[in-house]
């Protein structure tokens, strides 16, 4: 089969193209880097001609407002190229819980994107993932000051990376779901306890103080980031944090 991989040279894309490649498929990566802008247009039409399977891995430039429109465009774009090239099934990576934060722009931004695939003309695969192991870094910057970081309790349960691709990529061969797979990791931990996890490994010695409002997860009400039916991956937090 052939799949066009579109943000295919980022953090999941570049592995769900080894992925594909690996096993026989012909997987070929676009981005802006290839000459692909998922914006103006530039290029969509020749990077999906041809291809069985769309695996659309791009992200918005930001977090804030301005991400709904990016999702926006870019889907449209994406769904009259892949339409127009008789493209067979369309997958794209999505976030467990996306449509149970509508306080977060980005979190709506994503469900608007889940919601353009639904309505559009080619049969779909949506697969959520949980938070990513590789974000937490990006997480305990957010609100470090000093010798603290302040992190909310709010569930987590985190997923390698190289899991959501071998995810995606398992989908991506298949027929299409005409739905979502949930997937995430083995593990449920509070925010702030998996701050401590991750700053006690690192030999670092700044304290973790547990604050309800602290952060982008503070408006997160509940354990909506989590769940314990999802198709649950092999890598265990602290195994990752040791590799």
């Amino acid at each position: 089969m052939k799949f066009a991989v579109i943000g295919g040279t980022g953090l999941i894309g570049s592995q769900v193209v080894k992925n594909l490649n690996a096993v026989g498929h012909e997987a070929v990566p676009h981005s802006q880097s290839t000459g692909v802008d998922v914006i103006s247009g530039r290029g969509l039409d020749e990077a999906v001609a041809g291809s069985d399977v769309v695996v659309n891995l791009t992200n918005s430039p930001t977090f804030d407002g301005a991400s709904p429109a990016f999702f926006q465009t870019s889907m449209d774009n994406l769904l009259a190229a892949a339409h127009k090239g008789g493209v067979g099934h369309f997958v794209i990576l999505s976030i467990v819980g996306t449509d149970q934060v509508p306080e977060l722009d980005y979190y709506r931004a994503k469900a608007l994107q889940e919601n353009i695939l639904e309505a559009g003309p080619i049969p779909y695969s949506i697969v959520r993932a949980t938070q990513f192991m590789e974000f937490m870094d990006a997480v305990l910057s957010w609100t470090a000051d000093g010798d603290t970081v302040r992190l909310p309790a709010t569930p987590i349960q985190p997923i390698a990376a190289k899991d959501v691709a071998a995810a995606v990529a398992e989908v991506a061969v298949g027929t299409p779901l005409k739905g979502i797979r949930n997937i995430g990791g083995p593990e449920i931990f509070s925010l702030d306890e998996l701050g401590r996890i991750t700053l006690s490994h690192k030999g670092d010695n700044r304290i973790v103080v547990t604050d309800p409002t602290a952060g982008m997860f503070a408006v997160v009400k509940g354990d909506v980031l989590t769940d314990k039916e999802a198709h649950l991956a092999p890598t265990r937090y602290t195994d990752w944090l040791s590799a």
